[in-house]
């Protein structure tokens, strides 16, 4: 796996730095678009493999990795920003136009798959195919909290309410951001042990020190509107392919299984004794799995048009 394929560039929209990496020049677009806490370096694994067949990309979602990260706020403005998937949805739009210069296949881990799922609604011609591994189920989504016992309906927005004390949601953000904390909570998420490197450590806990990193975390923590996984998948005119990991403790199959049943879900693929990050912690298998669906993709293409 040669890294030194892969280049780091930046790109401002709407006046705000974003960074995003690319490997590969030839064959079709990519887009790797990262989960919650994550950034684009959590696809280290994926993109120089995939780069050596497609023109691969991963950005850092606004407010996440090396990406700007402005105040929250109610609406999109120079200095303040609304995070949550309708804004990411049209940040990925504009990174397809602007920087991809032409339709993509978009693959998406965790919220990323929501983000993916918003810009294919939004603009069809741009979205080739979408390929989610271990989707957000957004347990936390308001309609879904309506559906608990009372007493299990109490707990999420206390803590969401505590979550808006400035002093709290700090404390909160730099428990979490130590690395003894952070390799705790990875060793849930991630079924063997050994895929919880120092590296994967480092590289997610070095943005977490930038200016502005705990009050985006703590903002999404707070964040349970916008659209659902299932909101999104009937409008969606790509096709679709879901991976999963059997035994992600954080988006368990047994509730993400129903997204298989939407038209455009060409496969679903469960995976073994894997959790909630496949790209990273099995990345030949889902590198694989991810060429060979493109590779038909492409082939059914061919055969229509001919």
């Amino acid at each position: 796996m040669d890294r030194s394929q892969v280049h780091t560039h930046q790109w401002l929209w709407r006046g705000f730095p974003i960074r995003y990496q690319q490997a590969g020049q030839g064959g079709v677009n990519v887009v790797l678009i990262h989960g919650f806490g994550a950034h684009s370096d959590h696809w280290r694994k994926n993109l120089p493999v995939l780069g050596q067949q497609y023109r691969v990309f991963a950005l850092d979602l606004l407010g996440f990795g090396f990406s700007a990260k402005p105040s929250p706020g109610p609406v999109l403005t120079a200095d303040q920003v609304p995070y949550g998937f309708e804004t990411w949805g049209q940040q990925l739009l504009d990174f397809c136009q602007e920087v991809v210069a032409g339709p993509a296949f978009l693959v998406g881990n965790s919220i990323g798959c929501v983000v993916a799922l918003q810009m294919a609604v939004q603009a069809p011609d741009l979205a080739m195919g979408l390929a989610l591994l271990n989707c957000s189920l957004r347990q936390f989504h308001e309609r879904k909290q309506a559906t608990l016992a009372w007493h299990e309906r109490l707990g999420v927005p206390l803590i969401q309410t505590l979550l808006t004390h400035p002093l709290i949601s700090r404390s909160f953000f730099s428990l979490v951001a130590r690395p003894a904390t952070l390799r705790s909570i990875l060793r849930q998420a991630y079924v063997n042990p050994e895929a919880v490197t120092d590296e994967l450590i480092n590289l997610l806990l070095a943005p977490a020190q930038e200016p502005g990193a705990a009050a985006v975390f703590t903002a999404f923590l707070r964040y349970s509107q916008g659209p659902l996984a299932e909101d999104l998948l009937p409008q969606v005119q790509a096709p679709v392919l879901i991976i999963w990991g059997e035994s992600d403790p954080w988006e368990p199959i047994g509730l993400g299984r129903h997204l298989g049943e939407f038209a455009a879900v060409e496969a679903f693929i469960s995976l073994p004794g894997v959790g909630h990050c496949p790209q990273d912690e099995v990345p030949d298998q889902v590198n694989a799995l991810l060429q060979q669906w493109i590779e038909g993709r492409q082939a059914l293409a061919v055969s229509v048009l001919g």
